[in-house]
């Protein structure tokens, strides 16, 4: 049985685990309601952007001379893999689910006998990943959010990279994962096509959107999603030149502001979970405490009384 001193010492201790974990709740939720602001305000331009490219995309015949990141390579051999998380932790499940997701498309992908390859933004992906993918991991970024904000120049930087790698034939197709910002209790991994460009999906009969964008891939690259009432000057393939590169950046913008709000939202739940789970430790263990203590006292008692009567 632990000594008086060592309840005290251990009490003493979930204590000050408990002012921190509560100091780092109430930081997160300052930093929360920032970055919370900043992706809801990047998620409609997000969207429009990508209904115009839709749009646009509707009346192009594809041939030849279409934009090569429409039509892509033309071959599925090799995956590029995009994985968005935080660089740090203390955030619960938020980049342990976003990671398993990516790891269980890895799997899936290799098992049909394709070439993966990955690129990590966050240091979480990048340090998981590499123990299991090392070889696979062909670049990172890490520290992405300067001073506790994503530039849409930080996003360019992934995009580029990305662009390179397509114009130089390195892969075939490049999928985005990152966690969709839904709710500060609700940050869902998510798996967007990049390259080559799919039209947005509506999701039907109860499935995530994810799963409307993976059954309707072919789909949307033969039967547009949207009417094309428009003449469009110049053609529509050299708009499309211009925009699929500008649509690649935004989209990778919208999914490292949702990954900050996401992370700020989940570290606070996380951290209101452990100031809580801190609390009922110190009760129980200020009730063991007791216990000890008055079994120390009646112990004192009855040797005190045993000697009293001896003489």
């Amino acid at each position: 049985m632990p000594s008086l001193k060592e309840y005290r010492n251990r009490i003493a201790s979930v204590k000050s685990t408990r002012k921190i974990t509560s100091a780092m709740k109430m930081v997160a939720a300052s930093k929360l309601k920032k970055a919370q602001e900043q992706a809801e305000a990047s998620q409609p331009y997000a969207a429009a952007m990508a209904g115009m490219m839709a749009r646009v995309a509707g009346g192009v015949v594809i041939g030849p001379g279409s934009p090569k990141l429409l039509i892509g390579t033309g071959r599925t051999d090799t995956h590029l893999l995009v994985v968005v998380t935080s660089d740090r932790g203390l955030c619960g499940g938020f980049n342990a689910n976003l990671i398993r997701a990516a790891r269980n498309e890895i799997g899936r992908l290799e098992r049909e006998g394709k070439k993966v390859k990955v690129v990590c933004a966050g240091r979480k992906a990048r340090d998981v990943l590499r123990r299991e993918f090392s070889d696979r991991i062909i670049n990172s970024f890490v520290g992405l959010d300067n001073k506790g904000k994503i530039s849409f120049a930080e996003a360019t930087k992934v995009a580029h990279y990305v662009l390179e790698q397509f114009d130089a034939g390195t892969f075939d197709v490049c999928t985005l994962f990152y966690n969709e910002f839904r709710s500060i209790l609700v940050q869902k991994p998510t798996g967007l096509q990049l390259i080559p460009f799919t039209a947005p999906v509506p999701p039907t009969g109860g499935k995530t959107k994810e799963q409307d964008n993976i059954k309707k891939k072919a789909d949307t690259a033969e039967k547009p999603q949207f009417p094309v009432p428009y003449a469009f000057e110049p053609e529509e393939d050299k708009i499309l030149s211009q925009l699929l590169p500008r649509n690649l950046g935004v989209q990778i913008y919208r999914a490292l502001l949702d990954s900050a709000a996401g992370e700020q939202a989940a570290r606070m739940t996380a951290m209101d979970n452990a100031t809580r789970n801190a609390g009922d430790l110190i009760n129980r263990l200020t009730i063991r405490y007791n216990r000890a203590r008055q079994a120390y006292i009646t112990k004192e008692l009855i040797e005190i009384i045993s000697g009293a009567e001896a003489i």
